[in-house]
C-alpha cells in the first residue's frame, strides 16, 4: 500500500507516524510546502516574545528524525498542485528547483491546514503587514522586529494568535493596538466573561478598539496605516493580521471533492471525503460540533492530531470513528488563564436552545492554605433537561483541571445536576474538598429543586426602581463604600436577622453581594422567613468587570482608542 500525505504538521504528520506503526510495509510519502514538518503553531507568539529562543524548539520533528524512526518520506518546499482522483496520481512541485512530477498513490489524505484571512483590501501588500502562519512567516516577523526596531504594532484580529503575540509583543516593549470588528475579544466567550480578559488586557498596557472595521492599509511617514470605517487611521510601525483562518482547500476544490461551509472540505466521521481513498483531515475540514450536533470549522491541534489517527486507522483497514469537537481551549493572557469548552450563550440562542447558567466564583484551593486565587466560572446547560451545554473559565490557578473535568462531562452525557457527586481530587494545596465543579453541581441542583432563584446581569436594567421591589446589598460596609449599585440598600448577611423586620414581606427580594456566595445565603434567610427572594448571578466582582470594560470601551469608540 502506497499513501501520499499532503502536508506534514498536525494531522498530517500523526497519521503518517499512526499508519507506520500499524503497516510496516506501507511506503508513505508526505509532501509538506514550508521547509518544516510537525512544528508547534501554538509557540511560535512565544519564539517572537523570546520565551522560546531555540528556533530549533519549535520543530518536534525533522524530515531526518521522522525518516530515522517511521522510515516515511517527508519531503519539505515540496507543493502538491492537483488532485487526479481517476488516475490516483497527484502533481507535485519541488519549490527548490521548479521540478514538476507526478505521484501515484492507493490511499491519499490531505492535511493542508487553513491560512490566515486576508481580506482584499487596499494595501494589503504592503511592507509592514504581516500574518504568521507557519515557522517561516514567524523568522520572517521576527527577524522585521530585530531589525527595524518597531515601537508600535497594530494587531488586526482578537482571537488566540493575537492575544498571544499582544502578550510576547508587550513583553519586548512595543505598544500594542488590537483592532477587530467584534465588541469583545475571544469568540468563545460570551461578553461578561470576555470583559475580564479585556481589563487583563488593558491592565498591561494594550490599548483596544473593538467594534470597528478595517478597511484598508497604507503608508504615511514611514508608518504603517490601517484604514478604518468610521474612524480615523491607525499608524504604527507594523501590523499583523490576525483575523481568522480560512480552510486552504483550493486543491480539494479543483479536484471536485464535496465542500462544506467556507469550502471546507466535506468528510464523514471516518473522515472519509467524497472521493473514495481519498481522506482529509484538521483545519481545512468540516465536522460535528458535539454539543449542537451542527456543522462547524473547529481550527485547534487537538481535533487534527485525533482526526489523522482516526483517517490513519481507516487507512489501515480498521474502522474509528470521529465523534465530533467540543472546540476546548485554553489561552495564557499575561496573568490570567482563560479556557472554554462546549458552547456559549450566543451559539445557544443560535442553535435554538433554551439554556440557563450559573456563575460562580471559587478558590482554586482551599482558602486556608496560602496562595489561593479566584477564579469565574460560567456554565451552562438546556433548562428542563439539565443536559451540560459548555464552560468558561477565567482565573489563574486550576483553571486548566477545572475546564478539562467539564470538558470530560459533557462527553460522558453527564447531567449539569450531576457535577455535584464527582469524586475529585483534593488536597489543600490544589483544590477544596468541595471543588469548584462540585460547586457548581450544587448550585444547579439548588435551581433544579427550586431552592435557588437568580437574575442576572441582563436583567439589572430592567429592575424596578420605584419601590415595588426590594434590592439588598449583603457586603459589608466597607465593600459597600468600595462600589456599589445604586439603589440597592446594604445590609451585612451577618446582621440581616437582626434587620429583617426593616423589609417589607410583600415585595420581592434581589440580593448581591461580591461573588454570590454570602448573597445566597442571604437568600435562604430571607426564604426562612417567607420572602421571595433572587440571588445575583455572579455578584459585585462580575459586574463591576462588565461596567468598568464598557465604559473604557465607549472612551475608546468616542475617542479613537483607549
Amino acid at each position: 500500500m502506497k499513501v501520499v500525505i499532503v502536508g506534514g504538521v498536525a494531522g498530517g504528520a500523526t497519521a503518517a507516524a499512526r499508519i507506520r506503526r500499524l503497516n510496516e510495509k506501507a511506503e508513505i510519502i508526505v509532501f509538506e510546502r514550508s521547509g518544516y514538518i510537525s512544528y508547534a503553531n501554538c509557540g511560535l507568539p512565544y519564539y517572537i516574545g523570546d520565551i522560546i529562543k531555540d528556533p530549533d524548539a519549535l520543530t518536534l520533528q525533522t524530515p531526518e528524525s521522522f525518516y530515522s524512526r517511521f522510515r516515511v518520506n517527508m519531503k519539505v518546499h515540496h507543493e502538491v498542485t492537483a488532485i487526479h482522483p481517476h488516475k490516483k496520481t497527484v502533481s507535485v512541485c519541488n519549490l527548490e528547483n521548479g521540478e514538476i512530477f507526478e505521484e501515484s498513490y492507493d490511499k491519499l489524505l490531505l492535511s493542508p491546514g487553513a491560512r490566515p484571512t486576508q481580506p482584499k483590501l487596499p494595501g494589503i501588500g504592503i511592507r509592514q503587514v504581516f500574518t504568521l502562519r507557519t515557522v517561516e512567516d514567524t523568522f520572517h516577523i521576527k527577524e522585521y522586529i530585530n531589525t527595524h526596531q518597531p515601537r508600535s504594532v497594530i494587531l488586526a484580529g482578537g482571537g488566540f494568535i493575537s492575544l498571544e503575540l499582544a502578550e510576547n509583543l508587550r513583553k519586548l516593549g512595543v505598544e500594542v493596538t488590537i483592532v477587530q470588528r467584534p465588541k469583545h475579544l475571544m469568540n468563545p466567550f460570551d461578553p461578561d466573561m470576555a470583559s475580564f480578559i479585556h481589563n487583563e488586557m488593558r491592565r498591561h498596557g494594550i490599548k483596544l478598539l473593538l467594534g470597528h472595521t478595517v478597511e484598508g492599509f497604507g503608508e504615511k511617514d514611514g508608518q504603517a496605516e490601517v484604514l478604518l470605517k468610521d474612524a480615523p487611521p491607525l499608524h504604527g510601525d507594523m501590523v499583523i493580521l490576525a483575523i481568522g483562518v480560512t480552510p486552504d482547500t483550493q486543491l480539494a476544490k479543483t479536484a471536485g471533492l464535496s465542500l462544506g461551509i467556507k469550502d471546507s472540505i466535506l468528510v464523514n466521521d471516518r473522515m472519509e471525503t467524497s472521493i473514495p481513498d481519498i481522506y482529509a483531515v484538521g483545519d481545512a475540514v468540516q465536522v460535528k460540533h458535539y454539543v449542537t450536533g451542527q456543522d462547524a470549522m473547529i481550527s485547534l491541534a487537538g481535533p487534527a492530531n485525533k482526526q489523522g489517527r482516526i483517517a490513519a486507522d481507516n487507512i489501515c483497514g480498521g474502522d474509528s470513528r470521529y465523534q465530533g469537537s467540543l472546540g476546548s481551549s485554553v489561552i495564557k493572557i499575561f496573568d490570567l488563564t482563560a479556557a472554554s469548552t462546549g458552547i456559549n450563550e450566543a451559539t445557544a440562542k443560535r442553535s435554538g436552545i433554551d439554556a440557563d447558567k450559573v456563575i460562580l466564583s471559587p478558590m482554586s484551593h482551599a482558602g486556608y492554605y496560602p496562595g489561593g486565587k479566584l477564579m469565574t466560572m460560567k456554565i451552562l446547560f438546556e433548562k428542563e433537561t439539565y443536559r451540560l451545554l459548555g464552560a468558561q473559565i477565567i482565573g489563574y490557578e486550576g483553571v486548566d483541571k477545572r475546564i478539562d473535568v467539564l470538558a470530560t462531562s459533557i462527553h460522558a452525557g453527564l447531567k449539569a445536576t450531576e457535577l455535584k457527586d464527582l469524586d475529585l481530587a483534593y488536597a489543600p494545596p490544589y483544590s477544596s474538598a468541595k471543588d469548584p465543579v462540585n460547586m457548581a453541581g450544587f448550585m444547579i441542583s439548588n435551581l433544579s429543586e427550586g431552592v435557588l432563584r437568580q437574575f442576572h446581569l441582563e436583567d439589572m436594567d430592567s429592575l424596578p426602581l420605584d419601590g415595588s421591589v426590594t434590592l439588598l446589598d449583603t457586603r459589608t460596609p466597607g465593600e459597600y463604600a468600595q462600589g456599589h449599585i445604586d439603589g440597592f440598600l446594604n445590609i451585612p448577611v451577618d446582621e440581616l436577622r437582626e434587620h429583617i423586620q426593616e423589609i417589607p414581606k410583600d415585595k420581592p427580594v434581589y440580593v448581591i453581594c461580591q461573588s454570590g456566595l454570602r448573597s445566597y445565603i442571604a437568600c435562604r434567610i430571607l426564604s426562612g422567613y417567607g420572602f421571595t427572594c433572587f440571588n445575583f448571578s455572579g455578584g459585585f466582582r462580575l459586574y463591576s468587570s462588565v461596567m468598568h470594560d464598557r465604559r473604557l470601551a465607549e472612551t475608546a469608540s468616542v475617542c479613537g482608542m483607549d
